[in-house]
């Protein structure tokens, strides 16, 4: 049965369970072997296999044992960053090209004497 947003949450615990159990047929261990090797009691494993909640904790512990851990990843998945982020990320890029003004241009070519006033030195 797939998992959906509609199903109640008893449903999607019994589902879970269900699919719990037959990993742990499929690697042959026995309720009792996937309790010692994850550290967690049997009602523990018991409870999970049957839909009841377990612990976070615990839930880590037996999927570490049945090889199952890295499915988390694909469940709860990373969120793509942001707009924000990617910008801080990439760095500040240029936006735009700025040419100096021609009376700029002109200021900074300007020497004393290009002009056809009379000179008088600074400060007078």
């Amino acid at each position: 049965m797939p998992i959906t947003a509609h199903g109640t949450d008893a449903a999607i615990l019994a589902e879970l369970g269900s699919r719990f159990r037959r990993h742990r047929i499929r690697r042959e261990l026995t309720q009792r072997d996937l309790a010692h090797e994850a550290g967690v009691s049997i009602d523990t494993v018991k409870r999970m296999e049957t839909g009841r909640p377990v612990g976070t904790d615990n839930l880590l512990r037996m999927l570490r044992v049945l090889g199952l851990v890295e499915a988390l990843d694909q469940a709860i998945p990373e969120p793509p960053p942001s707009p924000l982020e990617r910008l801080a990320r990439q760095g500040a890029e240029r936006q735009r090209v700025r040419h100096p003004t021609s009376r700029t241009r002109r200021a900074t070519l300007w020497t004393w004497g290009d002009d056809d006033s009379p000179q008088t030195s600074p400060g007078r």
